[in-house]
């Protein structure tokens, strides 16, 4: 009877959560997690686990948590560990070859495009804003590069009219983990064919930011529309009305015109705002100090915000 194969797993947030809960009920032996280094959130800004960490604990597995692998303490712990397999999801971490050429069956990576398009650290929030018409998760062979490893296999999802970065997140959270110990079974049998990225077609998922999130009312609304949805849960897309924040959770297309960022029609059915070309009609936003609340019930009780020909975006007189 043969050993089963020693796994190293590297990872950090929710979607990387979900592929070590598949491994842990595998018949692999998972022999220590790597994640970020706890971070400050809340409030109280106290220091949290990642998802990961949490996890690796509840199941009583060993955590590193190196600020760094580029150093040799780092390096020669990992290969203490004499991994078969390094699987890698959302790590956060650059891995350099003295890691890579560490597992004697590599490093696989699960990344959530369908490569080599949205190769980087949002590939998908990105999809959406970009109205791609599907996406998916590539398992792949990790290289120094970023991104750029051969590809194992692909489990793909069309993207709907109505997905948000959060819902095509969760989704390709289900898609990956099954992906993932299928790759390791045929890497273990020699079954898995590589097939090399065609850089040509390679696109940049540049990291996202709270300042790409503000909304710029003269561009067209068909765009808008997107980033809105793309950017929900986070970083989520925000104006101002007369000079206080406004969060704009869902939106949808509408004909209207008028000056870019103008209220050109309010209604229970939704704020109907100008952009550069068509407009927006916004359904779920968020005041400040408030809960995020469809429009119908802000327009119920607060009517007087919203009056005709204000313009959203522009600094309070």
């Amino acid at each position: 009877m043969t050993e089963p194969l020693r796994i190293v797993f590297a990872g950090t947030p929710e979607f990387a959560a979900e592929h070590l809960k598949a491994l842990l009920a595998s018949p692999y032996d998972i022999v220590a997690v790597y994640t970020q280094p706890d971070r400050p959130a809340g409030r109280g800004q106290k220091l949290m686990p990642s998802p990961v960490k949490q996890l690796a604990l509840e199941h009583n597995i060993p955590v590193m948590q190196p600020p760094t692998l580029r150093n040799a303490e780092a390096q020669a712990e990992m290969a203490a560990l004499k991994p078969d397999l390094l699987v890698v999801v959302a790590y956060g971490l650059i891995l350099p070859q003295a890691v890579l050429d560490i597992p004697r069956l590599g490093c696989i990576n699960s990344h959530a495009s369908l490569l080599p398009r949205w190769r980087g650290a949002a590939p998908i929030q990105r999809a959406v804003e970009a109205g791609d018409k599907e996406s998916g998760v590539t398992v792949m062979r990790m290289e120094a590069g970023l991104d750029t490893g051969p590809m194992l296999l692909k489990a793909t999802t069309p993207i709907t009219a109505e997905d948000t970065g959060g819902s095509l997140h969760d989704r390709l959270a289900e898609l990956g983990p099954p992906a993932v110990i299928q790759a390791i079974a045929g890497l273990a049998t020699g079954t898995l064919e590589d097939e090399v990225q065609d850089d040509s077609l390679a696109t940049y998922a540049h990291k996202l930011n709270k300042d790409e999130a503000r909304i710029d009312w003269s561009r067209p609304a068909v765009e808008l529309e997107r980033l809105v949805r793309a950017f929900n849960p986070w970083p989520i897309c925000h104006s101002s009305l007369n000079g206080e924040a406004l969060k704009v959770l869902a939106a949808t297309l509408a004909d209207g015109k008028g000056a870019p960022g103008e209220i050109i029609g309010a209604s229970k059915d939704g704020l109907l705002v100008a952009c550069g070309e068509q407009a927006l009609c916004l359904t779920r936003l968020q005041l400040p100090g408030g809960k995020a609340l469809s429009f119908s019930d802000l327009f119920n009780s607060r009517r007087e915000k919203f009056a005709l020909g204000t313009i959203l975006g522009v600094a309070a007189q």
